[in-house]
């Protein structure tokens, strides 16, 4: 009798022990389940985005790859839109009917009319100008002339003057470019406004419009380059001044200047690439 009890006891000891064990198991494994949701995110979105950003902190070569644009070289420069307006990845508004700052926009040389505003009044606007000769860096001020300064950032924008003749250089005087056709009678198919300087404004390295009278500007630009361009009568409008590269790239310009205007050797502008801060 006394062999039955102890062997009673022992099956139920065993039968305890199995059940603790199951159980013991089956917590563990909710508590796993609980762990992974906590830090995977589960379903839920605001966890995920906490825990990836965690995780790029934590690790470069982590964010470094999930910022990577490599895949898409244009990604950084694509416009985004926000509240129906579009803006340059620099987050230059571009209003309608105006270039992406970006340069991406494909060349042309014919317009219907005259640009609309494009510039940003709180920006400053510069111009990286590269010649066959160097390169010119040009300041344009849009306080004095608004309208000439954005309508040679949007032509420059619309890479207008790539690859075009500087048609006339006279030593002493000007050089004189933005013509495509190289004959000193293009234009981009429209004509605007005057907006003249003061007498006595004009100095060597001055960016003035040409033009073939009152109200008539359009793409062909000049550089003064001397004493008898700086004398001229204030009848061209004045918007920009060579910051950089005068003397290293103007003055080569310039050498291959006759005094008839037409240039000894050809003097070409490659590209106009517009900067603004």
């Amino acid at each position: 009798m006394k062999d039955q009890q102890v062997a009673k006891a022992q099956t139920r000891e065993k039968t305890t022990r199995t059940a603790l064990i199951v159980v013991g198991s089956i917590v563990a494994v909710f508590a796993i389940v609980l762990i992974a949701n906590t830090f995977i995110g589960g379903d839920d979105e605001t966890v995920t985005t906490n825990t990836v950003a965690n995780a790029s902190t934590a690790d470069d070569t982590v964010a470094s790859e999930s910022s990577d644009t490599s895949a898409d070289p244009s990604a950084e420069s694509q416009p985004v839109e926000a509240d129906g307006e579009v803006f340059a990845a620099t987050g230059e508004f571009v209003p309608d009917g105006c270039p992406s700052p970006d340069g991406s926009a494909e060349q042309q040389q014919s317009f219907d009319a005259q640009p609309p505003m494009c510039l940003d009044s709180t920006l400053s606007y510069s111009a990286l100008v590269t010649t066959n000769k160097g390169e010119i860096t040009i300041d344009l001020d849009q306080d004095k002339a608004p309208v000439t300064v954005n309508n040679f950032v949007f032509l420059a924008r619309n890479q207008y003057f790539g690859d075009t003749t500087c048609h006339r250089i006279i030593p002493g005087f000007v050089v004189q470019c933005g013509d495509p056709t190289a004959t000193g009678g293009g234009d981009p198919g429209y004509k605007f406004a005057d907006e003249l300087p003061a007498a006595g404004e004009y100095q060597i390295g001055s960016i003035a419009m040409a033009n073939s009278g009152p109200d008539t500007n359009g793409s062909q630009f000049f550089i003064i380059t001397g004493d008898q361009g700086a004398a001229l009568p204030p009848q061209y409008t004045l918007f920009g001044q060579v910051a950089t590269g005068f003397d290293e790239t103007v003055v080569q310009m310039e050498s291959a200047g006759t005094p008839s205007g037409s240039p000894s050797e050809p003097v070409e502008i490659q590209s106009v690439v517009i900067s603004t801060s």
